[in-house]
């Protein structure tokens, strides 16, 4: 699997303003695109809901070459709780403590880093410096509550090369120039609760099955079988989504429709844009004398 590249990891938002002036704002990030739905996704992209929902994919630059966020947006529901499953995603940046200083965003002490939150709770933790690569993204941090299974699962049947281990903590990735992921033993289970993200990586296409394949053989979990994904008027996209031993959501997408679903639109920012100016449902909620769910 040396050609599988990552992708983007997911968030589930409840406010799309706040949420989109931190990426854009704070971490100084870009629209690459965005997308509206009408009902749920086969892949349960947007959680377990069948509703109105949105997704807008947020980077410093394509997907082609960076590691993106996507922010899955549902309709009705206000606020997600948190679990105890990410830890945070770390960026090269000389920017955005400054830019948090000047928005009068929180800025926090973490063992090692500053970090700063996001609308719901989730932590970037800034290494104050320039990239040296074309990607400031570095890692994604989730928490596991068994490393060496841990470790048997992404490396030995994911096939992700080892850079970095020590006792608690193994630094992960397909490649030395891209985003990596670093698991940390917790000494407590992994919750996930309603929050729950979802990494993502793309592979030929015809790698998909034999992905699931070994998955199956090995006894663990699948949580969508390859499945194609439609999205009106773009690329159809095979998908397979696993779970890891604690449950992390792992998906698989085929790479040659993906590079075509995932062209960064000019239009990205202004549908965005008319989406969070149309989007009446707190009024209507209010109408309706009920709040939207809090999970």
């Amino acid at each position: 699997m040396n050609s599988t590249r990552a992708l983007h990891f997911v968030f589930k938002i409840g406010d799309r303003k706040e949420t989109i002036k931190f990426y854009t704002k704070v971490l100084g990030m870009k629209v690459l695109r965005h997308e509206e739905f009408e009902e749920g996704c086969k892949a349960t992209c947007n959680g377990p809901y069948d509703g109105k929902w949105s997704k807008t994919m947020i980077g410093y630059g394509p997907e082609d070459n960076h590691f993106v966020i996507e922010l899955t947006y549902n309709y009705g529901v206000k606020s997600y709780k948190l679990g105890n499953d990410f830890c945070g995603i770390t960026i090269n940046s000389k920017d955005i403590l400054a830019n948090a200083k000047n928005l009068s965003w929180k800025i926090s002490q973490g063992n090692e880093l500053n970090y700063v939150e996001a609308p719901g709770g989730y932590k970037f933790f800034v290494d104050d410096k320039p990239s040296s690569k074309s990607d400031p993204v570095q890692k994604v941090t989730l928490s596991c509550s068994n490393l060496k299974c841990s470790v048997e699962y992404w490396n030995g049947l994911l096939g992700m090369k080892i850079f970095n281990r020590e006792d608690k903590t193994v630094l992960m990735g397909y490649s030395s120039e891209q985003c990596k992921l670093e698991l940390v033993e917790i000494n407590e289970p992994v919750c996930h609760e309603q929050a729950f993200g979802r990494i993502a990586f793309a592979c030929p296409t015809n790698e998909l099955s034999k992905i699931q394949e070994t998955i199956q053989k090995a006894g663990h979990k699948i949580i969508t079988p390859l499945v194609s994904l439609d999205t009106p008027g773009k690329a159809t996209v095979s998908v397979v989504i696993l779970a890891d031993p604690d449950g992390h959501e792992i998906c698989f997408v085929g790479d040659e429709a993906f590079r075509e679903l995932s062209q960064v639109d000019p239009q990205g920012e202004n549908l965005l844009n008319e989406a969070l100016e149309t989007d009446k449902s707190d009024e209507w909620f209010a109408k309706k004398g009920i709040s939207k769910v809090e999970l």
